[in-house]
Formats: C-alpha cells, structure tokens, sequence
C-alpha cells in the first residue's frame, strides 16, 4: 500500500527509519571539511551515485577566489541530464568524516556552494548500517557566486552517524550542471521553536454530517496508521492544554493511511477539515489519495490531487477546504491515503489537530405553520423569521437550554445578527396569535 511522494527511497539500498544509538558512542565528526590537501576532505573516499557513469568529484582550483570564499581548493560535481535528481556523493564510512553525535554543539550545519542553476541542495548524515533519518534541503539564491547555505538538524539530536552525504543540484535537470561546494562546518546556534500553549478550537459541526479521523470532538474511524514507514518526519503523539495533538518533526512528508476496509467512504462529504500549528514551515501541503474501486495502490484506478497552503506561524490555522478544489480527486468513495508535506523540507515542525470530512447539514426550519419562514439556515451573520401574521415573541435558546434572547417583535418579519453566538444548534420559539410554534437553527 506504499505511495512514495518522492524518489528517496531508491538511494542505494538507504532507508529512512530514524536510528538512535547509544549515547555511548559519541565521537567528534572529523571537520571542517575544507578540501584543501593539509585539511579534511580533499583526501577521503568520496562514491558518485545516481549520477551517468558516476565520475568522481573533483578537487579542483577555486573558480572565484573572491567574497566569502578565498580558499585555493574546493569540490567540483557535475551532475548530468541522465542522472536522477538525488544525484549526489558520498564519504566513505566511518573513515572520513569518523563517528559522530548530532548534538546542540554541532546540529547547524554550514556549506558554501558556487552554482549557475537555482536548485535544492541537500545534506543528510547515515549510520553504518545505511540508516539515516532524511535529507534537509535548502536552495541557493545567488548563481555564479559563493553563497553559504544553513542546516538545521536541531530536530535530529542525538543520531550517531558516521558519513556525509551531499547532493549539490537536488532537481530534475534539463542542462548538465557545474556545481562547486566547499568549506562544510559544524555548529551551536540553533533556535528553540515555540510551541503551541493553547488547544485548537472545538469544532462545531454536528457529528451526524462529520467523517472524523482525529478529533476529541467525534468519535474517530479507524486510521492504519499517522506514519507509514516511507515518511520522512518524526510523529509524537502529545497533548496541548489537554487536548490530543498529533507533531511532526523533522518534517519533508508524512502519510496517513486508511486501507483495505478501513477506507473512506467521503462521497457524501463536501468539505476536508483540519487545524494546523506551526512555528517554521512556511508552506503546508495536504495530497488526498483515493484508491479507487479495487482498494489498492496503483490498481489503475488511483486518484489524487494536492493544495499547498501558506500557514500563519505560532497559531491554529483552521482549514475547512471545499473537497471541489481536490479536483483531480475525481471520486472520493476510497480515500485511502493523506500525505502532509512541509516546507522548508526536513525541518518544519507541525502541530495538527481535527483532521475530519463534513457535509452541510440539511435545513431544519420547520415550524408548525406553513406561514412561518426562516432562513438561511444553517445561518453565518444573521437570519430573517417572515410570517402571514404578526409576529409577537421570539425566543432562542442554545442547546442545554439556556435563553440567549427573547425579544418582542410585533411585526411580520425579525431580522437577528448571531455573528455574537457560537457555532452550534439552537431552538427558536416564535409566538403568534398566543401559539408558540419552534424550528431548529444551526449558526456556522
């Protein structure tokens, strides 16, 4: 039931589990890396992949002594038309860069990089058994030009790793591309996120039109799993002022699965919700997959379709999107599949909360006199009662009851502003002729 959001996955045999060892085993990484042939790097056991032929990478002279970076050697790769986009290099296990943990002291991550394309560059460390928790990627903004580009693997604390691996021009290309890199270092220096404080809001919709897959609202279906093992984040299911909150660190993209019998059935539901937190990620994505008929991936029959959002930072972004702007998810009666993408990739954290399908809900003004109307129900700012006769009274209460108006009317119609009430479901009692007659009202 696998759906590999990208390509990772084929790099030479690597997987993506996050491996902590022993904090036993902490050793200093061997760095900088600055290729010069008194330094470190010039002289390891650096291995192509991906790349056409895989041609090693070069220590060449500095194609621009100048600004930032004045050292007489750097690394030249250049990765071709041919190669995959992860094309990349790597250090020899262990006897390179040595074995190392990524701690406050070493988690920011710096290389320099000289390239004539805009592209993803990438860094990710692996164990010695090929393990590596994901790749963070950071593009250059400036061409034919040092720039020094930053890591953050703050969110990785505590792996021991002992290789590099680098991938200079993370794209599918349409030229061969000349990339120069250099003078990788090590560093303290990373920020502390904040962290939500307060819980996200309480949704209102009434359970009889909602589909709920996390949310202490509802009772929730049955979800496989919040993490498949071809993700690149880290899930921590937490709490947040008490209420249930699912986190992910680390974050490139992450999937959610419903399978087999479990999936979902949204062919009736007109809206995807879900509540979102978040103090970095500059662009949240959200792909839903149907499966389709047969239930399985890739059966011929799979659907799917992705929005990018752009979060508000350090607040519950409530997001309640019409299942129509999915609109390559062409059916929706086999949802088997959510994948939540950040940006930037590998280091965003995000706090999601509510994650449910919806549907309007039917009109429910009846009153016990065909001469009474109101409208709109549901209702969003206000709401009009018109009547043949006069209106005497209004009453409205909420759902336990309690009054939250009562007005004399002495008219045939009452207009009323609710854009004061909370979302729910409330009675209202109209009195006419001494008969009190009563509707239901739903407030969105």
């Amino acid at each position: 039931m696998n759906k590999k959001y990208t390509f990772f996955s084929l790099l030479k045999g690597m997987t993506f589990s996050a491996l902590l060892l022993s904090s036993t085993f902490v050793f200093g990484q061997n760095a900088p890396i600055d290729f010069e042939s008194a330094g470190k790097g010039a002289n390891w056991t650096w291995t192509t992949f991906e790349n056409v032929g895989n041609s090693p990478i070069e220590m060449v002279a500095n194609p621009s002594a100048t600004g930032i970076n004045t050292s007489a050697t750097v690394a030249k790769f250049t990765t071709l038309i041919g190669g995959q986009p992860w094309a990349g290099c790597e250090s020899k296990h262990g006897a390179d860069i040595g074995t190392f943990t990524l701690s406050s002291s070493n988690a920011i991550v710096k290389i320099m990089v000289y390239k004539s394309v805009i592209s993803d560059v990438a860094i990710k460390f692996a164990t010695s058994s090929n393990s590596s928790s994901g790749e963070i990627k950071v593009p250059n903004t400036k061409i034919n030009e040092w720039e020094e580009l930053t890591f953050d693997f703050s969110s990785k604390i505590a792996e021991t790793n002992d290789q590099i691996i680098v991938f200079p021009d993370f794209q599918t290309r349409t030229t061969d591309n000349v990339c120069y890199f250099d003078n990788i270092t090590f560093s303290s220096g990373g920020t502390t996120l904040a962290e939500p404080t307060v819980a996200a809001p309480t949704p209102t919709k009434l359970a009889a039109n909602v589909i709920s897959m996390f949310s202490n609202a509802y009772t929730n279906v049955t979800v496989d799993t919040w993490r498949t093992g071809w993700s690149m984040a880290t899930l921590t299911d937490m709490q947040v002022a008490g209420n249930d909150v699912k986190k992910y660190s680390a974050l490139d993209f992450a999937g959610v699965e419903a399978v087999g019998a479990n999936t979902i059935n949204a062919s009736t539901m007109d809206h995807f919700n879900i509540d979102v937190w978040t103090p970095n990620a500059t662009t949240f994505k959200i792909k839903l997959v149907d499966f389709g008929a047969n239930g399985t991936y890739q059966g011929g029959d799979d659907v799917e379709h992705e929005l990018s959002f752009t979060p508000t930072k350090e607040t519950w972004n409530t997001l309640s999107i019409k299942m129509s702007d999915f609109t390559g998810l062409t059916t929706t009666s086999h949802i088997a599949q959510i994948i939540f993408v950040g940006v930037p990739t590998g280091t965003s954290v995000v706090y999601i909360d509510n994650v449910y399908f919806s549907k309007a809900a039917a009109s429910v003004s009846s009153f016990n006199s065909a001469s009474v109307k109101m409208y709109p129900n549901p209702s969003v700012g206000s709401f009009t009662i018109e009547s043949v006769k006069n209106i005497e009274n209004v009453t409205i209460m909420n759902s336990i009851g309690q009054v939250v108006l009562s007005s004399e009317v002495n008219s045939n119609s009452f207009n009323f502003n609710n854009s004061n009430l909370a979302k729910g479901v409330y009675v209202v009692q109209v009195t006419i002729e001494g008969v009190v007659s009563t509707a239901k009202l739903i407030v969105e």
